[in-house]
């Protein structure tokens, strides 16, 4: 008996059983929060990640592209309970609302950490053999944000070469005069110089400045670069037009309170026009139509011309006339068409070529010339506009300057002029 009563055996077995939940609770809570910081901490790389993918990207793609680089990372949208959203709108840290955010959140199951009480933080629905069921689940969550910051280069003229109409999509050809400062040349794939060098501080192309386009030398290859300005498409308004019969101007005709004023097929000059500039700046919106200034110029002041409707039917969306006429326009400096003298809306693919620009008829231009798929010969000259600063960029999707062209250009006067120039830009996280 007495040896029986000294026997403590069974209390240790029972103390044992008795803290045994809760030591397994505590070795589950600690395996679980350490399966929580790891998936955290890929949550996080992800969404670093994929924002700067998104920044970088700058276009409208911006969201496919962080959904890619996410995927890379295991996190896809809609699978493994994993949700992730984009927004090229978000707050940045100081000011404004052009930050790039993700934010991409994943449900983890509970382990063992439902022994000591907690039940997760959300209801997930399940599916097994073809029966829904719902369990509760941790959520998991990273955001991150980021910004585009440019790099100091800046383009006067870029090529977009995404219709692959010409292997090099910039080619000067003879002893053009061109004289592009404070900004270079950038085709998204070859250019060359035959004959004439140095037409810009420099040069860029896929595969560098072989041909010495640039006065800086040895420039090396750098990446493509998205389309700067197809989000501007979104400021055109619905097409009214159920005709196109087309108006001949010998005045300006009356502009709606709007500013915006739309012209239904074929714009004609049968005089010099001059369009003064006004509060809220001047819009003329081309429907299936082109600008025919024949043998008058157009003039204006904060002025864009905007070629929209659709492909084929033989419209053409450009500006035509002969060598005895002109445009002589200065883009708005403010608001929504800031810095835009020329936009070919970017859908319109056909009858948007270009094969006498600057000399039939001749360019004063101030602002950017946007025709993204477009292929341009330059015979003859574009300067500023007589009312405006020294500021021409062109956007095109690949484009000829023969021995007579003459592009000039100051890219240090288009900050003035209203216009960011197009440049190669990085995403670079701020939150």
């Amino acid at each position: 008996m007495k040896a029986f009563a000294r026997d403590n055996r069974g209390n240790v077995a029972l103390a044992t059983a008795l803290a045994l939940p809760t030591l397994l609770g505590a070795t589950g809570i600690g395996i679980e929060i350490s399966h929580w910081y790891r998936t955290q901490r890929a949550l996080q790389n992800a969404a670093d990640s994929a924002a700067v993918a998104a920044a970088t990207n700058g276009t409208d793609t911006y969201a496919a592209e962080g959904l890619a680089v996410a995927a890379r990372y295991g996190f896809v949208n809609g699978q493994k309970n994993t949700s992730i959203t984009l927004t090229n709108k978000a707050p940045c840290p100081a000011g404004g609302s052009n930050c790039y955010g993700v934010t991409i959140t994943r449900s983890v199951p509970l382990l063992l950490s439902h022994l000591v009480g907690f039940s997760g933080n959300v209801t997930v629905e399940i599916v097994k053999d073809g029966k829904a069921s719902t369990t509760r689940q941790t959520s998991l969550q990273a955001t991150a944000l980021a910004l585009r910051v440019p790099t100091p280069r800046t383009y006067c003229v870029l090529a977009l070469g995404n219709d692959g109409a010409k292997f090099d999509d910039i080619v000067v050809n003879g002893g053009s005069k061109s004289n592009l400062t404070n900004c270079g040349i950038m085709s998204n794939n070859d250019l060359t110089c035959n004959g004439s060098h140095q037409i810009a501080d420099y040069a860029d192309s896929s595969s560098g400045d072989p041909s010495g386009c640039g006065r800086a030398p040895n420039r090396g290859p750098v990446p493509r670069i998205g389309d700067p300005y197809s989000h501007l498409a979104s400021n055109i308004p619905l097409n009214p037009c159920g005709t196109y019969p087309g108006e001949h101007w010998t005045s300006v005709p009356a502009i709606p309170p709007s500013g915006v004023y739309t012209v239904c097929g074929n714009l004609t000059l049968k005089a010099d026009v001059t369009i003064g500039s006004r509060p809220g700046n001047t819009v003329i919106v081309i429907y299936n139509g082109q600008l025919d200034t024949v043998g008058h110029t157009l003039r204006g002041t904060d002025v864009t011309i905007v070629f929209a409707g659709s492909n084929g039917g033989g419209y053409s969306h450009i500006v035509t006339g002969t060598n005895k006429g002109g445009i002589d326009i200065s883009a708005p400096k403010t608001g929504p068409w800031k810095g835009v003298a020329i936009y070919q809306a970017p859908h319109l693919t056909t009858g948007v070529d270009i094969t006498s620009a600057g000399s039939g008829p001749t360019w004063n231009i101030t602002g950017l010339v946007y025709l993204p798929h477009a292929s341009v010969t330059f015979s003859g000259a574009v300067n500023k506009s007589s009312s405006g600063n020294s500021c021409f960029s062109l956007v095109v999707d690949n484009l000829t300057v023969n021995g007579t062209g003459l592009i000039l250009s100051n890219g240090s006067d288009c900050m003035d002029a209203g216009l960011d120039l197009p440049s190669y830009r990085r995403g670079r996280l701020v939150g």
